[in-house]
């Protein structure tokens, strides 16, 4: 296969993610060591984000024209790439967590649904609970007053019964 044909089908898998990715976290892995790697690597995947080393001139032509065009700025040095495709803060928050560890680890840029953030952008987009534990604590701030007031309700209604079993 010609040089021109395996790009293209890189530049197209590099599409197809970014066409289902909610985000895309950019980081600096240089220094890693293969375990460091393959550890950071079975985090993620657990959490469902790919995770994957990419040329630098094949996402600058995959972003072209998507959401993800802020990116391009970004696109020196080597990069490496994290799609998430269901919770937008899974891949920064994980890769923050692991770069507090591997100091080597940098973040450099990401796109959270279709808004481009720099370095320290995507640490504080690191910091933001998920989806779902966001959600819980909502859940549980209604839970609390409608348990308190049901309890209030249950004792004006035994109340009212002692009264009447008196009469």
């Amino acid at each position: 296969m010609a040089k021109v044909e395996q790009k293209k089908l890189i530049v197209n898998e590099i599409k197809e993610k970014l066409e289902r990715a909610t985000s895309v976290v950019m980081v600096d892995a240089r220094g890693l060591t293969v375990e460091q790697d393959t550890a950071l690597r079975k985090k993620l995947r657990e959490a469902g984000v790919d995770y994957k080393v990419y040329k630098n001139t094949m996402v600058r032509f995959a972003v072209e024209g998507t959401q993800f065009e802020g990116l391009k700025p970004y696109l020196e040095g080597p990069s490496t790439f994290a799609f998430s495709y269901e919770d937008a803060t899974a891949a920064a928050s994980i890769l923050s967590k692991e770069a507090k560890e591997l100091k080597v680890l940098e973040f450099k840029a990401g796109v959270v649904e279709g808004i481009t953030y720099d370095a320290e952008g995507m640490k504080t987009i690191a910091e933001i609970p998920s989806k779902d534990v966001l959600l819980s604590k909502l859940l549980g701030s209604f839970k609390s007053p409608m348990s308190s007031f049901a309890r209030v309700i249950k004792q004006v209604a035994e109340k009212g019964e002692g009264e009447a079993a008196a009469e």
